[in-house]
């Protein structure tokens, strides 16, 4: 078909068999920006948010996304995570979640970095759309990865 390996010969979605690639320790980190208005980010960094500590409900959102990416991501591996480290900073209209994960294994987790910075961006709208429903999520990407057969890449 196209050397996409999430597709077999027909062009049909299938999971990628990593049965025989050795297992090696993998890292990824990704990140991404939820903007605001001054109002609702005062609000988050003074902890007057109603719902509660909204980078700390965050923070956790994020760490159990990671670890169910494979429940979320249909051809996703499920994953026996080493290490999920997930930072949410204030800065001067939004918070950046940066993600960083880990495992031991046969594939890569590239997804469950992403995962986790989307779903921490996400609960932070939820907990703080009472106070801005005109935030904006946007530049969530992979910032690096290493390990594997294809070895190191950065952005």
């Amino acid at each position: 078909m196209t050397g996409l390996t999430h597709l077999d010969a027909d062009g049909h979605a299938r999971m990628v068999d990593v049965g025989d690639k050795a297992v090696t320790a993998r890292e990824a980190t990704a990140t991404g920006r939820i903007t605001m208005s001054h109002d609702a980010l005062t609000a988050i960094r003074h902890g007057l948010v109603k719902k509660g500590d909204v980078l700390a409900v965050a923070r956790v959102a994020g760490i159990m996304a990671a670890k169910r990416t494979s429940d979320l991501i249909p051809l996703c591996h499920p994953l026996p995570l080493t290490r999920v480290a997930l930072d949410l900073s204030i800065d001067e209209d939004g918070i950046v979640a940066t993600a960083v994960c880990a495992t031991d294994g046969k594939t890569g987790v590239e997804m469950e970095a992403l995962t986790a910075v989307s779903v921490a961006l996400l609960t932070v709208y939820d907990m703080a759309k009472a106070l801005d429903r005109g935030m904006v999520i946007d530049g969530v990407r992979l910032l690096a990865k290493s390990g594997g057969k294809s070895g190191d890449w950065r952005a």
